[in-house]
């Protein structure tokens, strides 16, 4: 076993914890996922600290909060001075890959990593600004509804086109570091778009939950129940424009399994090339996603809100040589896994360029205790303010100065239905949270900048389309000229480098 592991990080997009059978799931079909969490450390309270894709993705790279950096939304610039694990582990002597989607707005396209194998699915450009300004207008770009009421089947997505080569990207890489003559440790992160919307998947997924009793949403609320965030996320998901059925509700829910399926399947791919190509015993893998999906809770779906189907995800952390399967129940989130990976990387945590707001899990890993906390922002679309969370123990908090607060307990109220904020049982608890958020955040300020740089990327933007436009979308580049059969290289020394494992007589 080598001092420094390589990392193979699998991501998933919109991936709820509750949809996996590692998470008390009983209708979703992942073998390879229960493998790795069989095997593995699963971490039963993990969240995600801005539940949308960019802000997420930004986070879980730099180890910092998305108010610290800019992140705002999915049309933020993520800086190109701001340094990521891979910035610091390539710094350390690791080679960093990145496969699939990343969501990187601006004109850094790698932030870190060495090679990219992937163009993004989502665009570079400051196109999905939000404005909260004109909160009424819904742009074209936000989601809609359109994603449920046509659920189903299908031969062939946009999702499914980039995922396939996601993994086909990723596979051929992992075999070609293997044949490297390279010998330093590597991290991959392997990310793809499913179980994101649309619930659109190809028939064999839809056929794996034929006969399967589809479980429905726990909790139905009519709108006129919901929190003012929901009922605003209604507004910008179109819900009050198109109400679904229970059919759809249903084919939604089972399309969204056939996606997890999916997932578990290319993950299964990966997993077997690590090991035929040598690397599993070395490789510390983890399995995480951006954040995670409402699939009807509340009558609400996709993200975009702190509520638990939205923002727990899971984390799962698979090396068996390293590592004791075990679950771990204190709080953690995606700001922790960068100073995680520096330190399995034998890097000093004091070493680094910048803070860092999250903390290493790698005590956890080995058994210890760790901190039972998580704090999350919310600054994009379906908000008119600053909306922050914090959860720590039992006890998760919600603010925004632009609607009540919001307090449940997740032990007594899992689908956190009583909110306890209005109870004068607990308004020294609603205090304690109220004067941290006070110390944590000057939301006026925030919030100020939020407007500004929506303002100036809807400016930049526009300007932009005027004459001729240079995109900043990621173009992979391929030298086909040093591929395969060519005649700068004698076939049989090309044919010998190119067999894996060598020939030995």
């Amino acid at each position: 076993m080598q001092d420094r592991p390589n990392f193979l990080i699998l991501m998933a997009d919109q991936l709820t914890a509750r949809a996996l059978p590692a998470y008390g799931n009983r209708i979703a079909r992942t073998p390879h996922i229960d493998a790795l969490a069989a095997g593995g450390v699963v971490f039963e309270s993990f969240y995600c600290n801005s539940p949308l894709c960019a802000p997420s993705r930004f986070s879980f790279l730099s180890g910092r909060q998305i108010s610290a950096i800019g992140a705002y939304d999915n049309a933020a610039e993520f800086p190109a001075e701001v340094p990521t694990f891979a910035h610091y582990l390539r710094d350390s002597g690791y080679h960093t890959v990145l496969s699939g989607k990343m969501h990187f707005c601006g004109a850094d396209q790698l932030h870190g990593f060495e090679e990219r194998l992937t163009t993004d699915i989502y665009p570079a450009d400051f196109g999905w600004t939000p404005d909260w300004t004109r909160f009424a207008e819904r742009p074209s770009w936000y989601h809609t509804m359109d994603s449920v009421t046509q659920a189903g089947p299908c031969a062939r997505t946009n999702q499914i086109d980039f995922d396939d080569d996601v993994v086909f990207q990723a596979r051929q890489k992992i075999f070609d570091l293997a044949r490297s003559k390279d010998r330093r440790p590597f991290c991959m992160v392997a990310s793809m778009t499913h179980p994101h919307d649309p619930y659109a998947i190809p028939q064999r997924y839809w056929d794996r939950y034929e006969g399967v009793e589809i479980d429905m949403p726990r909790i139905n609320l009519p709108p006129e129940r919901l929190d003012p965030h929901s009922k605003r996320l209604r507004h910008v998901c179109g819900l009050d424009l198109l109400p679904v059925n229970e059919a759809q509700v249903r084919a939604a829910r089972r399309a969204y399994y056939g996606a997890v399926s999916y997932v578990d399947d290319q993950i299964g791919v990966l997993l077997e090339a690590l090991r035929d190509a040598g690397f599993a015993e070395d490789t510390v893998v983890l399995l995480l996603a951006d954040h995670g999906d409402m699939l009807g809770e509340r009558g609400l779906w996709y993200k975009m809100s702190f509520f638990e189907p939205a923002c727990r995800i899971p984390l799962i952390v698979h090396a068996p040589r390293r590592f004791a399967a075990r679950r771990v129940a204190e709080s953690a989130s995606l700001v922790d896994v960068a100073p995680t990976l520096m330190e399995l990387a034998g890097r000093r945590p004091g070493d680094c360029a910048a803070p860092l707001d999250g903390r290493s899990l790698a005590p956890q890993l080995k058994g210890a205790a760790g901190r039972d906390e998580v704090i999350g922002e919310y600054l994009a679309e379906g908000a008119i303010a600053p909306l922050v969370m914090i959860k720590r123990g039992r006890h998760k908090f919600v603010h925004s100065p632009a609607d009540p607060d919001q307090l449940y307990d997740l032990i007594d109220d899992p689908d956190e239905i009583d909110n306890l904020a209005a109870s004068g049982q607990h308004a020294a608890r609603v205090r304690e949270f109220r004067d941290e958020t006070a110390r944590r955040w000057d939301l006026a300020a925030l919030e100020a900048a939020v407007l500004a740089s929506q303002r100036r990327r809807h400016f930049v933007f526009r300007a932009l389309r005027e004459g001729h436009y240079t995109s900043w979308d990621f173009q992979p580049t391929r030298d086909a000229g040093r591929q395969y059969v060519r005649n700068d290289q004698e076939l049989g020394d090309l044919e010998t480098t190119a067999r894996f494992p060598p020939f030995r007589a």
